[in-house]
């Protein structure tokens, strides 16, 4: 009987260290110490109520340094070409929308795959102009992210909107 207590207790005593461990919580109340805790960041900072500005310096900081990010969109040809920016100039460019006209991301399924300290997500979202409003847009992040052992980094991401010609496959469509 005090064997199975000990055990108990130990395997309790570890299990409160490692959740302790993987809690990284950043100035902005972030947990970048987990791979959900960034996620939930990651989204979080474009969510803007209209007439708001969204917190370009919190995004910041859950990247590296001098990061870069893209999109995939239709040329006035019709063809498709990724714009590729820096994190700064992203925020330049959709600093007048996301305030004038408010806009809430969701991610609605997460896909996953690791090596080593490197993580890929598959992460499709949803889009609307309020937290209850119609659905203005679905599509795929491409999200790189590092782990240090502490916290997680975003390297980089890039995303493509869904649309007639570029329908989100089902296996995206499930968590």
């Amino acid at each position: 009987m005090k064997k199975a207590a000990f055990l108990t207790s130990l395997a309790l005593i570890i299990l409160i260290n490692y959740n302790c461990r993987a809690q990284v919580i950043d100035q902005y109340g972030d947990n970048v110490g987990t791979l959900n805790g960034i996620m939930k960041a990651y989204y979080d900072v474009v969510t803007v109520k209209k007439g708001e500005k969204p917190s370009y310096q919190r995004d910041s900081s859950l990247h590296v340094p001098n990061v870069n990010v893209g999109w995939a969109t239709k040329s006035k040809d019709g063809k498709t070409v990724i714009k590729y920016v820096s994190l700064k100039e992203y925020h330049r460019q959709s600093d007048d929308y996301l305030g004038s006209k408010g806009f809430v991301e969701r991610e609605i399924s997460r896909k996953v795959e690791k090596f080593g300290a490197i993580y890929h997500v598959w992460s499709t979202y949803e889009s609307r102009n309020t937290k209850t409003g119609p659905v203005i847009e679905r599509g795929i992040n491409s999200i790189e992210l590092f782990y240090d052992g502490t916290r997680f980094w975003i390297l980089g991401w890039f995303f493509d909107g869904e649309r007639k010609d570029n329908p989100i496959p089902k296996e995206y469509l499930t968590k």
